[in-house]
């Protein structure tokens, strides 16, 4: 049974909805320890003193700035604490917004949220069904764990969610990466249209489920298997860097295969089971 990880209330205007927000992710990550090969016991960590020195106790550590090579301002521990805001049971929403003006890059975690009691859900509804009219999205702050988080509010699956959100301060400017190609000149008329056609040869429906961590799933099967690597095969190949690719030959490549593979006899056309990637070009020495 799911349990919520903060509740308190929505605020608007002059109205206030009671929730409970319940984690939305599921972490599926393989988790593994450090096994000694020798005596079979588990590797930890351990704070020491410089290299090698004597362990240290929790009471006896500061913090430290580095401001120059191993130069510091110390900071203690209980003066960072005071710094940290304390947990609220409020998010206020200053600012209602269009959901296509949200970039994706902006979103963080997200959580569903559930009404605090039968005496919240009649807001609830209302709140949902507005936003879910308008095609707006609740922007706001929130403090959760002792950190504060920009929020937004949306609907989401017939239910309200909250996305915690990146600060502008923490998305890197474009400007600030060195190997992004500037836009220049357009692509010519054969090489565009081209493109269309593989693009529009793979058009789908967006279906999340058809997708899936091809790496977790064979690190499972790899410790089902007690170790017995050699039968294991995640379907991954090593790819060599080559020389440059001819940009029209794998442009008329993807077509071409897309176009065998419709005239193939009993080819249906309907939806696609799995993501295909174009046909990948011969690369050349």
């Amino acid at each position: 049974m799911a349990r919520s990880v903060w509740s308190g209330s929505i605020s608007f205007g002059l109205v206030n909805v009671g929730v409970k927000a319940y984690s939305a992710i599921r972490d599926q990550s393989v988790h593994l320890h450090q096994i000694d090969r020798a005596s079979g016991t588990r590797v930890r960590n351990q704070k020491v003193a410089g290299h090698g020195g004597p362990p240290v106790a929790a009471d006896d550590i500061s913090m430290g700035y580095e401001v120059a090579d191993g130069r510091y301002v110390l900071i203690d521990p209980d003066d960072i604490a005071a710094l940290r805001p304390t947990s609220t049971r409020s998010l206020d929403i200053t600012a209602f917004v269009e959901l296509s003006a949200i970039d994706p890059v902006h979103y963080e975690r997200t959580y569903w949220l559930a009404p605090a009691g039968d005496g919240a859900e009649q807001a609830y509804r209302l709140l949902l069904a507005t936003m879910e009219d308008q095609g707006r999205v609740g922007i706001g702050s929130v403090v959760m764990r002792n950190t504060e988080h920009l929020a937004a509010i949306r609907p989401y699956g017939g239910a309200l969610a909250m996305s915690t959100m990146r600060f502008a301060g923490e998305l890197v400017p474009r400007e600030d990466v060195e190997d992004l190609p500037e836009r220049g000149d357009p692509p010519d008329d054969r090489q565009l249209a081209l493109a269309r056609q593989v693009l529009d040869s793979l058009a789908d429906e967006w279906e999340p489920d058809r997708y899936h961590d091809t790496y977790a799933a064979a690190l499972r099967q790899l410790i089902e298997q007690e170790g017995e690597v050699s039968e294991i095969d995640d379907g991954s190949s090593p790819q060599g860097v080559g020389a440059v690719l001819d940009l029209m030959a794998a442009l008329e490549a993807s077509v071409r295969n897309e176009g065998e593979a419709e005239a193939a006899p009993g080819r249906k056309r309907s939806r696609k089971k799995a993501p295909k990637s174009p046909a990948s070009p011969r690369r050349t020495a």
